[in-house]
């Protein structure tokens, strides 16, 4: 895969997801911090944000998007931060807002979907939509990365990771950096 940006912005961008990485990955004590239940709560949407932020810095679109519309489809568990909005390290905006799975025209009104739960027949029409799109997908959890979604995180009580659909990856006409692939493929240290 070959990715059009400059040695320098590179090197910058991967110190700042390997960084971002490694305090969601591997920070065992980021969640024990928090004793009460929404505490926890907004550890866990915070982390999923920088996440889903550090993925989203590694993708290259066909034509790249002024500002990123990132649609949010489904009830989710983690999201409370993330529809806050907000600007990726290179200074773009990411607009974020709720779509309803069966929304006509997603494939126009989204860069990325961030899918939470949905019904079998619900998710399969979203992926019918996005199907030859240059789409992003992340699942909130599930074994979705089995049926079309690019990413898929799993979000537990000490770490947020992810898995690559690299089928997925492959059909979607969105490049992502190697970087995140192999990132993907990094397990937490076992406690």
């Amino acid at each position: 895969m070959k990715v059009a940006v400059s040695s320098t912005e590179r090197s910058l961008s991967c110190k700042r997801l390997l960084l971002q990485a490694f305090l969601c990955l591997f920070a065992p004590g980021a969640f024990a911090q928090a004793s009460d239940p929404v505490g926890v709560a907004d550890h866990r949407a915070q982390a999923v944000t920088q996440v889903v932020l550090g993925i989203l810095s590694y993708a290259r679109w066909p034509v790249e998007p002024a500002q990123l519309r990132l649609c949010i489809v489904g009830p989710t568990q983690y999201t409370d931060d993330l529809v806050k909005g907000t600007t990726q390290a290179t200074g773009r905006p990411v607009v974020v807002k709720r779509l309803l799975a069966d929304h006509p025209d997603i494939v126009n009104a989204c860069d990325a979907v961030y899918i939470g739960k949905l019904t079998g027949n619900e998710r399969s029409d979203l992926f019918t939509a996005l199907m030859g799109h240059p789409v992003l997908s992340i699942s909130e959890g599930g074994d979705q990365c089995t049926v079309g979604s690019l990413f898929c995180l799993r979000v537990g009580d000490e770490q947020v990771s992810f898995e690559v659909n690299l089928d997925s990856v492959a059909r979607s006409g969105v490049r992502i950096h190697p970087s995140v692939l192999q990132l993907s493929r990094r397990r937490a240290p076992a406690s």
